[in-house]
């Protein structure tokens, strides 16, 4: 346990440390050299510092103190006199700990000192435990983070196994979303929704959402030709299959906004601004934020790419598609908002082309 004494009485310095002699023990006279002291040793455990010294006085000391985070774990005991109770009192709303009264008292300051480093080992004992704590916290963050995106990833492969999807699909999408969520969280009808923690599930979640068509037969999903009304009614499914697979667990599923936003994307992404979706006609702001999104996000990325029914439309084809759906298809605001990032979404699709 080290411990510095500052006090510009010889005295009582030599007193106290005759008391504390059992401790690693650092002198100073004034509060500069308190200060000097401190910064050579910031391991210092207690500092026992009294309030009227030259060049320095001990207010100045803690508050200098207090300005430095580093230095708070410091318990400082001020030095008073009888008589300045209200220097007590404005030390100890400096951050001192306790006081000790002068002419001092021999055993009511070994008492103190006592008392307080067994306090400091207590709290470094808890410190250590809560580093401890925090780490274990973050290593099984870190693993529950890994396996969530190894099963994601693994859902995700069914699709690309069976040739409905490439894993570049599922990165262009993703950055896509990324993208107009930067574009948006700038606009104040979204920056109260679209905050970091939440861009951030959307961009986790947005693989998912197509994940309800290894529900479907092949022989529907590559198809190279129009779906019959029929085939197109068992197409329409692969959202609630999504969703229904998401929330397994019931309840339990409900209650983790992960699973909550990636149902959204999965059972809403084909809903029309116009109420004329898929698979419950919503209209409007009734649609959930995920699925506006991602309808837009898919939208092109399906016409600016070839498919087993369709060849790849040009960017400038897509984006006129896209653009006469505003407000039909497509929500208004979040239209405007990738047009605004349409060379973006461009270079994505051109650095991530389909393989």
């Amino acid at each position: 346990m080290k411990i510095l004494i500052a006090d510009d009485s010889k005295a009582d310095v030599a007193l106290i440390s005759s008391i504390l002699s059992a401790y690693d023990l650092l002198i100073a006279y004034d509060g500069v050299e308190a200060l000097a002291r401190i910064e050579e040793n910031p391991d210092i455990d207690i500092l026992i510092l009294d309030i009227n010294m030259p060049r320095m006085n001990g207010f100045e000391v803690l508050e200098s103190l207090y300005n430095h985070p580093e230095y708070r774990g410091i318990a400082t005991l001020i030095l008073t006199n009888s008589d300045e109770i209200d220097n007590e009192m404005r030390g100890l709303d400096l951050g001192a700990m306790d006081y000790i009264r002068k002419p001092l008292n021999i055993r009511s300051l070994r008492k103190r000192v006592e008392l307080h480093i067994k306090l400091k080992s207590a709290r470094n004992e808890l410190e250590q435990q809560n580093d401890i704590l925090e780490k274990t916290v973050r290593e099984r963050t870190r693993e529950c983070v890994l396996t969530r995106d190894v099963t994601i990833h693994a859902l995700v492969g069914l699709l690309e196994i069976r040739n409905i999807e490439s894993s570049n699909h599922t990165r262009r999408t993703q950055l896509m979303m990324k993208a107009l969520c930067n574009a948006l969280r700038t606009q104040k009808l979204f920056s109260s929704i679209l905050t970091e923690a939440y861009a951030a599930e959307l961009f986790d979640t947005t693989p998912l959402h197509d994940i309800g068509k290894v529900g479907i037969p092949d022989h529907i999903l590559l198809k190279p030709g129009k779906l019959t009304p029929e085939e197109f009614e068992i197409m329409k499914k692969h959202t609630t299959y999504g969703v229904d697979a998401l929330r397994c667990m019931g309840k339990e599923s409900e209650s983790l906004s992960f699973i909550r936003t990636a149902a959204e994307i999965a059972g809403t992404h084909h809903e029309k601004f116009d109420g004329s979706g898929y698979p419950f006609g919503l209209k409007g702001k009734e649609i959930p934020l995920a699925g506006r999104l991602m309808a837009i996000i898919d939208v092109y990325d399906a016409l600016v790419n070839e498919r087993v029914y369709k060849s790849a439309y040009t960017h400038e084809e897509a984006m006129a598609i896209i653009g006469g759906d505003r407000g039909r298809h497509f929500d208004p605001d979040i239209t405007d908002a990738f047009f605004r990032i349409q060379a973006e979404a461009k270079t994505i699709t051109d650095t991530f082309a389909q393989r």
